[in-house]
């Protein structure tokens, strides 16, 4: 009879802490790898900001606009903006696209937020405020008495484009949504959590010192629109024309005494983002040519012309077919049933402190590396992406040869809702797709928390994906 532990060490799915057995250098150079990521937070909140900055380091890279080619080769590296939300870059591979394929890795750069509506402006007793909407799942109470700081562009009808940012700097006034004081709060405490706050009371306080000027009314909202115009040249019906959003005046910052983890706003996804980004920047000489997209809208189903929905992902790709000068009637079609995606989002974590809300044996784990879902939806799978077999063992076979830690899972109890990502949208297209990247404690929270050494892990599986 074989010995009962080394049967099972062989047979048994084990699920190990990552963290064991690592040397010090393996350990500095996740921390050194999730600093880069914690600046690249500091410097992009919103999705323009993610856009601007993305492609600014694929330049320094050498990657150059699509449009500065007239035929492209093997080894090229280009990029393609759209309306400074979205960025493709791709590196051109050395085997033949048509039967290859394309090896694709998406993120979103979008995260839920508070925007502001058409008319945001008011006064009311003695204050001015902003109305807002938001934007993504949220949990509206997380939104009150925290930092808050404004970003986003004004653009005028001459076309003028006017960024605003306030809040971030340490020199910077915030701002905040109040809540209710304990002591009166009893009415609004009886109701459910989620109706604690409604989304009408997500009002931004903005200021309270009245214009001088005793024959005038709204002289509160008088004097915030004056400083405004001094300081961007707007006046309140350039509102209307403007992407304003409120995000978390948080940095991203190391968590925990022994610097394991990152909290900060807007891991999802934009932890996807910088790490299939800084892998398709190291990649050089693929033999299946790389694509990383940054998408927008994934928060609120991808709808748009910068959602993954439009068609402005086909024209890249059609573009690129056209300047290899190989381009044909259905080509696109037959590259994209060749094609394999892993559609980059987060997964959620284990949290034992609410461990009702997950079965332990299917769940992603902080620091057990990244995570994998086959199928995503919500109950009976509704609205999946559902990989199939042999995809999933192509990616295991990928992870296990190239020593990266994974864990494959599922979000939640499998009544208890669900979540979905852009993988459905590259399947309909006939791809090879499944969901993988970094567990999150907190999504979707203004501060979100991961374990540097998935980061890393995730980085890691993407980098040699576009290599394989």
């Amino acid at each position: 009879m074989a010995d009962g532990k080394e049967l099972k060490e062989k047979l048994f799915n084990e699920k190990k802490v990552g963290w064991e057995g690592l040397t010090e250098k393996q350990r500095n150079e996740i921390f050194n790898y999730c600093n880069g990521y914690m600046g690249f937070l500091n410097k992009g909140k919103t999705e323009r900001e993610i856009v601007k900055e993305s492609r600014e380091l694929a330049e320094k890279k050498g990657f150059k606009d699509i449009s500065k080619f007239k035929t492209l080769k093997p080894g090229d590296k280009i990029y393609y903006v759209n309306r400074d939300k979205n960025l493709y870059l791709a590196v051109i591979g050395s085997n033949n696209i048509e039967e290859n394929g394309l090896h694709i890795i998406g993120a979103h750069a979008d995260s839920p937020r508070l925007d502001l509506k058409p008319n945001p402006l008011y006064e009311e007793g003695g204050f001015a405020y902003l109305k807002t909407h938001y934007y993504g799942g949220i949990k509206k109470y997380q939104w009150t008495t925290i930092p808050l700081a404004i970003h986003g562009v004004v653009v005028k009808p001459n076309g003028e484009k006017i960024e605003i940012c306030v809040g971030e700097d340490e020199i910077d006034p915030i701002f905040t949504i109040t809540d209710l004081l304990p002591h009166l709060a009893q009415e609004q405490m009886e109701r459910k959590l989620k109706e604690g706050i409604k989304g009408e009371d997500l009002n931004l306080l903005i200021g309270s010192i009245p214009y001088n000027d005793k024959d005038v009314s709204e002289k509160v909202k008088l004097n915030i629109l004056n400083i405004l115009n001094q300081k961007y040249g707007i006046t309140e019906v350039d509102f209307l024309s403007s992407e304003i959003e409120l995000v978390p005046a948080f940095k991203a910052r190391t968590l925990g005494f022994d610097n394991s983890m990152v909290a900060a706003y807007g891991q999802d996804d934009k932890i996807c983002v910088y790490t299939s980004l800084t892998a398709i920047l190291e990649v050089e000489n693929p033999a299946n040519t790389a694509v990383c997209m940054i998408v927008d809208k994934e928060e609120i189903g991808s709808m748009g012309n910068t959602g993954m929905e439009s068609h402005v992902f086909d024209t890249f790709i059609s573009e690129i077919l056209d300047k290899m000068g190989i381009n044909k009637p259905n080509l696109l079609d037959k590259v994209f049933v060749k094609s394999k995606m892993l559609s980059a989002d987060v997964d959620a974590a284990f949290d034992p402190i609410y461990a009702s809300a997950s079965e332990t044996n299917n769940s992603a784990y902080l620091g057990r590396g990244v995570g994998v879902n086959k199928y995503t939806g919500a109950r009976g799978k509704s609205g999946a992406s559902d990989a199939n077999a042999e995809f999933v063992a192509w990616v295991r076979n990928l992870l296990e040869k190239n020593k990266i830690n994974y864990q494959i899972s599922e979000l939640g109890k499998v009544d208890l809702g669900g979540g979905g990502t852009i993988a459905y949208i590259l399947a309909n297209k006939g791809m090879d797709v499944i969901d993988c990247g970094v567990p999150v404690l907190s999504m979707h929270a203004p501060y979100e928390v991961t374990s540097k050494f998935d980061v890393y892990q995730a980085h890691k599986m993407y980098k040699a994906f576009y290599q394989k």
